[in-house]
């Protein structure tokens, strides 16, 4: 990707906010920005997430839209009145068109749907003004269908039946979809 290899360290401020309430993707995200020049703090919490942009408003904020306590949604606003140049990515696991303009509308720059990739994330902090670039090698339908199937059966505590249900699906092709690998 073109964008992705913008040198940041030219920029003044690289202070960035990482709200997510997925333990592993908000560390490994904070690692790879890290590497690519920008100083992340990590938030688990909606109320963690104000309290840290209340004191120090970031340059650059990364907001999951879906939280345990709340929505991403209305730290969006509060990072508007705190620092108006805050360029904010929203991040969700459940995209839709709806919940992408709302986004926007309360001031994020773009809305890109998890698993995001660090290089497509830092394009989107650093694009200003003009369109993204679509990815060189996007996942396939295959590997978007798993990561959702996955993300509902962890949210489900691992429970088959209860992710099948709510997937709309018969719970031996669940079973038989679980036990494969991840398409590529």
């Amino acid at each position: 990707m073109a964008n992705a290899s913008v040198d940041i360290v030219t920029l003044s401020d690289t202070s960035l906010l990482i709200l997510d309430d997925d333990a592993v993707f908000r560390t490994r995200l904070g690692k790879a920005l890290e590497q690519r020049g920008f100083r992340p703090a990590l938030a688990a919490t909606l109320s963690e997430a104000i309290a840290i942009a209340e004191a120090t408003p970031p340059a650059f904020a990364v907001l999951d839209l879906r939280l345990d306590d709340g929505s991403g949604l209305t730290l969006v606003q509060a990072l508007r009145e705190a620092r108006p140049e805050c360029r904010i990515i929203m991040l969700t696991g459940y995209g839709n068109i709806a919940s992408a303009v709302q986004a926007v509308k309360a001031g994020a720059v773009d809305y890109l749907a998890k698993p995001a990739d660090a290089d497509d994330i830092v394009a989107a902090l650093l694009t200003l003004g003009a369109a993204a670039q679509p990815p060189d090698s996007p996942m396939s339908a295959g590997r978007v269908r798993w990561e959702h199937i996955q993300r509902v059966y962890e949210l489900c505590g691992q429970n088959i039946s209860e992710t099948a249900r709510r997937l709309n699906m018969h719970r031996r092709t669940l079973q038989r979809i679980l036990a494969k690998r991840a398409p590529k």
